[in-house]
Parts: C-alpha cells; structure tokens; sequence
C-alpha cells in the first residue's frame, strides 16, 4: 500500500511539471544508487529525436530542479551523465519512488524536455536498531501468550532490500511474533510461550536479529535483557490516545511540542512512570527530545518543512512494575518563508552591438523558491530606467530583452541588476547582476573641432612649411574612431589644390608645397576631408581659408618720371616763378600692401639744393625761393622713394628743371584758373596754327586708337586706360594688387599743362610735360592703389570724371590761346 502511495505522489509531480508548458515532453530514466561519477544514464539523442550536434548548436542546457546538480549533459555525444555519487537514501529517505526532475532546455526556438530519473535502491544498509540492548522487566506472574512489543530495527533501504524477518536466539521461555502494520513495516513482539519462575530463573540474555532481503543479504542485531519480576497488573494509562500539533519550521531548539501524560493504578514503585520514544525512525531522536518524567516533547535539531511536512511519534509510559502503555503524537510542521528565491542563469551574452535591434535576448534564466503556497510564489523585475526589460516566458522562466535603441557613447556598459522577490510574510528578495558590455558600430561622423579654419602664412615661404594643423574627433572606438585625412580636388589661380597644399593623412597637419606670392595670390581656401575607418566609413569635411600676408619685397616703382625712358626727363619752370610754385609731380607705386606700400619721397641731390624742395607725402616739387640771374639754366635733382617695410626698399629718378623766359600772360593765367574765359594776347603765325592743328589731329587719333584697342582686347564693358605715346609698357614686377590710397601714388586729379618755349612763336612746337594716364574707375584691370592714389581716397567718382574732363579742356583752351596770339 505504501509503495502504492508512493508512485501515485510521483505520477502527480510528474503531471505538474508537464502541463503549464506546450513545449514540455516527458521522458522517464531509471539509475541505481552509488553509481560513480562519469557513468552513462542514456543518450537523449533518440529520445528527443534531434540530430548529432543538435544540442551544441541550440545552446542546450541541463536544469535541476534541485539545489545540487546530480547529473550532466554531453552536448556534443548527447550522452546524460553522473555528476556526482547519489545516495537514495539520503535523498529520498523511504520515499518511494525517488525521482530527481531536470529539464533540458533548447534555445532558437525555445524549448524544454522534462527529464524524470528514478534513483533504484541498492542493498547498502544494515538493519540498525536504535539501541545496543534493550531491557524488559517481566513480571513473574504474567500468562503465557503475553506479548511484549519490542523496538523495530530500521533499514534505510526499500523493498525486498529492506528488512524481511527477524529471527531470536534459541531459548525455552520466548519466541517472536512478527506483523506488518498498514505502511508495510514489519513490528515484531516477544511472546510468552512458558510461564516464568524468577526463583527459577531471574534473568534471560537473548539475541534479536534483523535480516533484509538483498545480496548479499545484511543483519543487524541486538541484545535483550529479561528482568523477571515480581507481580504488577496495573499498566500505564495516557489520557489520549493521539496528539495532533502544528508546529512552524525553523523553531529553536527547547520549544514545546506537546505534552504527554499517562497514569497507572498500581502504587509505589509500580505506579512510577517513565516516558520514552517507542518504534520511531532514527531521524526522530536528532529532532525531537522526550522527558522522561515530564512526559514533554521538545525541538532538538532543525526541523526543515521542505524536508518532511509532518511527523508521527510513537510515545511508551513504563511503570515500576515494568508494565507499559502508547500513545500517538503527530506533528504537523507548517511553512515559514526562510527560503529566498533562486535566479539560476541560464544563458547570457556578455557584449552586444550599440545597433542590436529590439527584443535582441540578453540572457535566460529562471526563478525558483522552495517555500510553498504564498511563500513560493515569486515577482521578477530589473532596474527601471534601463533598455533593457524582463520578458516571462513559461513556468518562471524570464528573458532579458533589448527594449530601447542603445548608444555606446552615452552608456558603454550596463550592471543590469536582477531582483526577486517572494510573496511570503516577511518577503525576502534576492539580486544578480548581469554585466552587459555594449561594442561599437560606426555610427558617428568624424566632428572638427572648428566649423572653418583662417591659417596665415607669409609669402615666400620655403616649400614643405607646416602651416599649422586641422583636428576633428570621432566618438566612436579603435578602428571606427581612427581618422584619415585627404584634400578634396579643386582649384588655385587655375592650377590644382594639390600643387599648392598638402595634408598628412594622420595627424592633419598642412604643409606649403611651393612658395607663394601675395601680389600673385592674397588667399585661397581648401576643402579638408576627415574619414573614420568604420564600414562603411564615415567622413565630415571643413573649409580651411590660407591668407597670404604681404612681405616688403617689391621696391618702388616710378610712374614719372619714367627711369627707363630714352630721352631725360626735362621740366621747365619760368624764371619769374616765386616761392612754392609747383614744378612736377614726381609719382611713384610699390607693389607690395599695407605699411609695406607707405611712400616718402625725399630730395636726395640738387644741383642747388637750397632752390627747389619736395612733399614728403605727396611727392611734388615746388620751388622754395624766387628764381634770380645767378641761377644755373639747368638744375639736376636726384629724388628717392622709400617705402615704409621692414627693411625699407628705395628707388631713386633723376629730373632736369629748366629755368625759361617767355612764359606768356595768358598761359599763366590758363594755369591758374581753369574753365574761365581769357583775353587775347596777341595772335599766332600761320605756320603756328598749321602745327598745331597737325599735332593735335594727330594726338586725337592715337587717344581714339589707344580707346578702340583697349575695348577690343580687354574691356567688354568700354572703360579704358589712356596712355601718353611715350609711357612705357607696365612693367612685369609691378603687381595688380597694389595697395590703394598711399602716399606716392598718382593721383587721378593732378593735370598736367602744355606750353610753348619762350622766345619763339614758329619753329618750336612740343609737349614740355607728359600726360598723366587718367584711369576709369570701374577698369578692372587696374590695381586698386593705381585707381586711388595718395590724396585721393576721399574723391568721388564723379569729381574724378570732372578733373578729367577739366585737363582736356586745358589742352583745348591753350590751343585757341596760342591761335589768337598768331
């Protein structure tokens, strides 16, 4: 019947495992005890019907059900193995059958095996008794076929290999009466089959003998000492038959169980009663402690519910007279929650991508508690405010999936924190940490540190300068982070970036490939590219603007009077000229800019130098006293301009001024006083007029061819540069970008007039000064600072146009003059 009990138990527990899981199949396997470890259970292979390899490719994992892993799983042959050596007994106890339960769980689909495994029992106990000798005090007067119960031995094997006879040593008074109770255990009393005389004999020593049915077969035995004794016919009486108590688990030790108590008829020592176990296992003396006086049952060891939930102690009350009566106690232990839960992980990864997609699996495990009812049930949760959620999947098990987009540069690792918690009063919780490092993908652009770059750098260099440097940073890792540097393809001054800059694909530091020339090049940009080493890469680009700075290495330049002309330059000033009459405007221009284009001009030698003086800004020549007799007829006056860079460059000119006689009234006045009608001072000769209406013709056709020339070549728009005959060709070391508005440079409202040589009214006709070349305003062609000379910056256009208009005038007006004195 107890066997029957047994299995029924087993078959539920079975069914229990099974249900909540579609997934769950059954298989059943059968190991004796004491096996060693390493020994072969059975390959699962046929069973679950997968293939070689199967269950390494699918991650399969053994599972126990309880705390100790009994057995291991050989992925690779499929074969389920020992772990370690299984006492049934100490597992089981004398429950029948004993199963240990495991499940083999398969990732990618999931899904869970139930493995059942009955652990057979093996003949590897002896039948103990509980103690080396037992005594009994018999009366003499007792009749025969009295019988005196004697204490059971216990085997801890099941089964035949459980204890099946006992057996007494030979003697003539006692033989043994042996029964089997309702659980299938066998009690065995000592009968009384001749009355006894103690005067005869006194005392018996007899022999009991325990045999199991096993092979080989094992016995125990024990000594029993028969004290005959004098007549007691009262036997101990308990006020109850049975006790039921409840007591919690975990109780210390002292706490009382139940208290006992029986009385006897009898007096003296006959009615002396003493309390004892009487037939109970082993396991009861190391929990519980009975008083033999007191008859009170207390807590010895631990008492475990999650290992027995209830106990059944026999109690025997022996009087003096050796009499004895029973009782009953049952003990029902109830559940405290002194178990936390269990997180056993089953499977987790380590690293992750940054870009894994959502419900990517972290990790599987599972939560177990081995409380019951309240008690056992348990919440699982993680930290809040983390991409990471719990995910249940059957019968307590949780995954750990990827919830929220993760990003390696805010959070490169996670400590995701795990917590369960039971239902039980108080709840107890229990924490694992999953550590969860997160990789990198290329999934940022290289940023640099500014949105453009202004780099300067002198002209002339050396070719190979550093320059300076371009940084960008990437905040991704290793190789997504590790930058290249290139120049994208482009232009400057029509030749390419390449020739001009270079870039070092490492550290980005810009080098000069050729000398530059700011009067050439005053700035320039490049495109800078920086690409990370990602698949596919990533790349982020920046403007890097280089400004030429000017360096003082052009030397003045004289526009007039012109050095490299074939005929010397000849001014003529009138005799009768006083102090601060303007004799020329000496005119010169520097390709350089800024400070580097500053002019002085200074009177280097004269032939008198106490005659004539010049403006150190303006750079025009006047006299500084009245001309006299004593002056020579030609005075040579050497001038230098200096600019103002660092070391000052020169250039000097050399200019003859004429001291003349015959300047005419009206020409002076004409001088003086521009667009104003004069009077007139006498006419000119016929061949004068002649001469003068030839030059002039011819005057007016070069300005006309120079203007149509100009137009056709250069200027789409019809602004023209117009050029004495004799000014020469714009020389190669004068750059375009001169600086404007310095001191020294020509200015557009300075005129120059024409007049005759005294003396003579018909063989002498010429221009005695040059006309300066009047340059439109909007010419592109011309450089800034020869479009605003010094002294100019603040001119209007339209007052420049007028000074222009006004010089023409001039030489118009100084024709009709010279006509009327003819």
């Amino acid at each position: 019947m107890g066997d029957y009990f047994g299995r029924k138990q087993g078959l539920y527990l079975f069914l229990f495992l099974c249900l909540p899981g579609a997934l769950c199949v059954s298989i059943h396997y059968s190991v004796p005890e004491e096996k060693k470890s390493g020994s072969l259970v059975a390959n699962v292979l046929k069973d679950l019907k997968l293939g070689t390899g199967e269950l390494s490719a699918r991650r399969a994992q053994l599972v126990s059900k309880s705390t100790k892993q009994y057995f291991r799983l050989d992925t690779h042959s499929g074969n389920l193995l020992i772990n370690d050596k299984i006492d049934r007994e100490a597992l089981c106890g004398q429950t029948e059958p004993c199963l240990l339960l495991s499940q083999i769980v398969l990732e990618n689909p999931l899904e869970l095996y139930s493995i059942v495994i009955e652990i057979v029992d093996v003949n590897d106990n002896t039948p103990k008794f509980s103690k080396n000798e037992f005594e009994l005090d018999i009366p003499e007067i007792v009749s025969t076929n009295m019988h005196f119960p004697l204490e059971s031995a216990q085997d801890e094997d099941l089964g035949k290999n459980s204890i099946q006879n006992y057996t007494l040593s030979s003697n003539e008074h006692f033989q043994l009466d042996v029964t089997n109770n309702e659980s299938g255990s066998k009690y065995v009393d000592l009968v009384l089959k001749k009355p006894l005389d103690r005067e005869k004999d006194p005392h018996f020593e007899l022999t009991l003998m325990a045999l199991d049915g096993g092979v080989p077969q094992r016995m125990g035995a024990v000594r029993i000492s028969i004290n005959v004794l004098d007549i007691n016919d009262n036997s101990p009486q308990f006020t109850q038959s049975e006790y039921k108590v409840r007591l919690k688990e975990n109780s210390p030790q002292d706490t009382l169980v139940a208290k006992v108590e029986a009385t006897d008829l009898d007096s003296g020592s006959n009615a002396q009663i003493t309390y004892s176990f009487h037939r109970v296992p082993e396991k009861i003396y190391h929990l519980f402690h009975i008083n033999e006086i007191t008859g009170e049952v207390t807590v010895w060891g631990h008492v475990d519910y999650e290992e027995e939930i209830n106990y059944d102690i026999n109690i025997r009350a022996t009087d003096g007279g050796g009499l004895s009566g029973h009782c009953k106690v049952q003990v029902e232990v109830e559940d405290v929650n002194d178990n936390a839960p269990e997180v056993s992980i089953i499977s987790s990864t380590n690293t992750i991508q940054e870009d894994s997609p959502l419900d990517t699996v972290v990790a599987l495990f599972s939560v177990t508690d081995r409380d019951s009812g309240d008690n056992g049930k348990t919440l699982c949760s993680v930290d809040i405010n983390l991409p990471f959620v719990l995910k249940p999947t059957m019968d307590n098990y949780y995954q750990l999936v990827v919830q929220a987009p993760l990003d390696r540069e805010k959070v490169a690792k996670y400590n995701i924190t795990i917590t369960a918690i039971d239902r039980g009063s108080p709840r107890l919780t229990l924490t694992r940490i999953i550590n969860v490092q997160i990789s990198d993908v290329n999934d940022n652009p290289p940023v640099f540190e500014k949105s453009s770059f202004e780099m300067p750098i002198q002209e002339n260099n050396i070719p190979g300068l550093l320059i300076g440097s371009v940084h960008a940073a990437d905040l991704d890792m290793e190789r997504n982070a590790k930058l290249t540097y290139s120049l994208l393809p482009g232009k400057i001054a029509d030749s390419p970036v390449a020739s001009y800059i270079s870039v070092n694909s490492k550290t980005g530091n810009l080098y000069a490939l050729r000398s530059l020339d700011y009067e050439q090049i005053m700035d320039f940009k490049v495109t800078v590219r920086a690409t990370d080493g990602g698949s596919p890469p990533l790349s982020s680009e920046v403007i890097v603007e280089f400004v030429v700075t000017d360096e003082n290495d052009n030397a003045p330049f004289f526009l007039y009077p012109l050095q490299n002309s074939t005929s010397p330059c000849n001014e003529l000033v009138p005799k009768s000229a006083e102090a601060g009459y303007l004799v020329t405007k000496v005119v010169a221009v520097d390709g350089d800019s800024g400070q580097n284009s500053w002019l002085s001009y200074e009177l280097l030698k004269a032939t008198d130098p106490g005659l004539f003086s010049i403006g150190a800004q303006n750079g025009e020549v006047r006299t500084r006293r009245p001309l006299n007799e004593r002056d020579t007829s030609k005075q040579r006056l050497m001038i230098v301009v200096r600019d103002n860079g660092l070391p000052p460059q020169t250039s000097t000119a050399m200019l003859n001024v004429l001291p003349v006689d015959g300047f005419s009234d009206p020409y002076m006045k004409a001088v003086e006083v521009s667009n104003q009608e004069h009077e007139e001072d006498g006419t000119l000769t016929l061949s004068l007029v002649i001469c003068l209406a030839a030059v002039s013709f011819v005057f007016l056709v070069c300005i006309v061819s120079f203007i149509v020339i100009k137009i056709y070549k250069k200027d789409p728009r019809g602004s023209f540069i117009a050029a004495p005959p004799h000014f020469p060709p714009a020389r190669p070391d004068i750059p375009e970008n001169c600086t404007d508005s310095q001191s020294g440079s020509l200015s557009r409202s300075y005129h120059y007039d024409v007049c005759l040589t005294g003396g003579s009214l018909s063989s002498e006709f010429r221009f005695l000064r040059p006309l300066i070349p009047v340059f439109s305003v909007g010419d592109p062609n011309i450089p800034v600072n020869h479009r605003m000379p010094s002294g100019s910056q603040d001119i209007p256009e339209q007052v420049v146009e007028k000074e222009s208009r006004e010089q023409v005038r001039k030489i118009s007006f100084f024709n009709y003059s010279m006509h009327q004195q003819n």
